[in-house]
């Protein structure tokens, strides 16, 4: 269902004086329109969110407004001057600093001088007093009211903690808006908590704030204002009180999603899977659970709670020093990933980069890669009609967005690279598939052809673990949910049983 023309003339009056008003932009790249006709306006001291799917042109603005792209068409009004574009080095005079999600901090460096390199980049090096720098550094985290490690080296610190020293270092600089690119992606719920206050710090140093997010969650904890944006064009401006998050996914996608809990699972099938007293000293402890064939069994835990390590140890990556696994009834031994395999297990990793794909391969080789001796011919050889055939079932099956499946891997979307993940292992033919975060950096729409490629997957019987530390996602995209935390089961629940609020009480109980 299309969101109706009216809600895209929404934008409020504005109360405040604005610090930036980006008017009428239009981007173009290669004969594809990125930006068509936007407007965006920041307000002085506000937090500001600036959603849509990937691809709907956040990343593209946002660099027009840093300077990095000239716009095609539109004007830039910047501290009151109008600007036909910005260059990176006036965009950064006037006080708009951007923490990309890379955080561009130099890793060999100390947190002290990766905080003060901006302001002590231009003096002689015999004119910079290393003890100096360390005061200023710590002058701004005061600021900011953090206490970071200032001779720390950055390379060895926790992403959380380089994303309090780039905040610093744009602080330093005397930003007076500060944007933040999808700055929540590798972050803990600990740490998301920890970096929302932190936003809410600049606010009270009269700095503003983008937040560019398709975390709905998030958005609608931090924002002030939302504005959002759909393939390339602004569908609105709305004030963060007067939307919820099912709203804000139907203004990104232009679609209406229905999220009903799924139905209680009543199969009386003997369990595929038994997992009984399973221990691995220091990464979880007596996990005790049955999974059928069919059911979608959620285990939400924060980070440090046991959860991927429990599933690597079931995908034989991690063996345990106790207990027992039983397949079909029978005792399995799990000692390696190709033992797990044998056994018709797949595991779908959350680091998708590294663990689950070879980003410079192609489609069709990442794919075929978990099952190439089915692809031998007589002579050892692999045998290309059958490996064509099964790459186009696969591409066909879930629905891969590619122009040819020889294209490398990377030039997909997060989506689209989560499916040739999940057509990897579903070409092994698994009785038991196990999802460690499958969403984690896909944006809302890919998100729910996911749930519906997972829901299909149980319909044939296959029978999944659902991993997650999201707390809806685990309400409305599983049949039973276990609890982990310090390391152990420590409930089971129905999901039409428990609200959010008592799941949340119970992961961090």
């Amino acid at each position: 269902m299309m969101v109706p023309r009216e809600l895209a003339e929404h934008d409020q009056p504005e109360p405040t004086p604005a610090f930036v008003e980006m008017l009428g932009i239009s981007k173009r790249f290669s004969g594809v329109q990125a930006l068509r006709n936007v407007s965006f306006t920041i307000r002085s001291a506000e937090i500001h969110c600036l959603a849509g799917e990937n691809g709907c042109g956040k990343s593209t603005l946002i660099k027009i407004l840093a300077g990095v792209y000239a716009p095609d068409e539109g004007t830039i009004i910047l501290n009151q001057q109008a600007h036909s574009h910005l260059s990176p080095a006036a965009s950064q005079r006037a006080g708009v600093q951007i923490i990309y999600q890379d955080l561009s901090l130099f890793p060999n460096l100390s947190v002290a001088e990766n905080i003060l390199f901006r302001r002590h980049l231009a003096m002689p090096s015999r004119l910079v007093r290393r003890a100096e720098i360390v005061k200023q550094a710590r002058e701004v985290m005061a600021r900011l009211g953090v206490n970071l490690p200032v001779e720390e080296v950055v390379g060895r610190l926790p992403i959380a903690t380089r994303q309090l020293v780039a905040i610093c270092r744009v602080l330093a600089a005397e930003a007076r808006l500060v944007v933040m690119d999808e700055p929540t992606a590798s972050l803990t719920h600990h740490e998301i908590d920890a970096l929302l206050e932190t936003v809410r710090g600049l606010k009270a140093h009269r700095i503003a704030t983008v937040f560019v997010s398709h975390k709905l969650e998030e958005v609608m904890r931090i924002a002030e204002r939302v504005t959002v944006l759909r393939d390339g064009s602004k569908v609105g401006t709305y004030p963060a009180s007067e939307i919820n998050r099912y709203r804000l996914t139907e203004l990104m996608t232009g679609q209406k999603f229905e999220t009903s809990l799924k139905p209680a699972f009543s199969s009386k099938t003997p369990p595929i899977l038994e997992v009984r007293g399973l221990t691995r000293r220091g990464h979880y402890e007596e996990v005790d659970f049955l999974l059928r064939p069919g059911e979608i069994l959620g285990i939400i835990g924060r980070l440090g709670s046991g959860r991927t390590e429990l599933a690597l140890s079931l995908f034989g990556m991690n063996p345990p020093d106790a207990g027992e696994v039983l397949i079909g009834g029978k005792p399995a031994r799990l000692p390696t990933n190709r033992a797990a395999i044998r056994h018709g297990i797949g595991y779908v990793s959350e680091d998708r980069l590294s663990l689950g794909l070879v980003m410079p391969q192609s489609i069709a080789d990442n794919i075929v890669i978990s099952v190439l001796k089915k692809l031998t011919g007589v002579l050892g050889l692999i045998d290309g009609g059958r490996r064509r055939k099964s790459v186009n079932h696969w591409i066909d099956e879930l629905h891969v967005k590619t122009r040819a499946p020889d294209r490398p891997v990377q030039e997909l979307s997060g989506g689209n690279q989560q499916r040739v993940v999940l057509a990897k292992w579903l070409a092994t033919d698994p009785r038991i598939l196990i999802l460690d975060s499958p969403t984690v950096g896909v944006d809302v729409g890919a998100k729910v052809g996911i749930y519906q490629i997972i829901d299909a997957l149980a319909a044939r019987g296959i029978a999944i673990i659902f991993i997650t530390d999201e707390v809806e996602e685990v309400l409305h995209q599983t049949n039973r949910i276990l609890v982990m935390l310090s390391r152990r089961i420590t409930a089971t629940l129905d999901p039409g049983k428990v609200t959010e609020r008592e799941l949340r009480e119970a992961i961090s109980a």
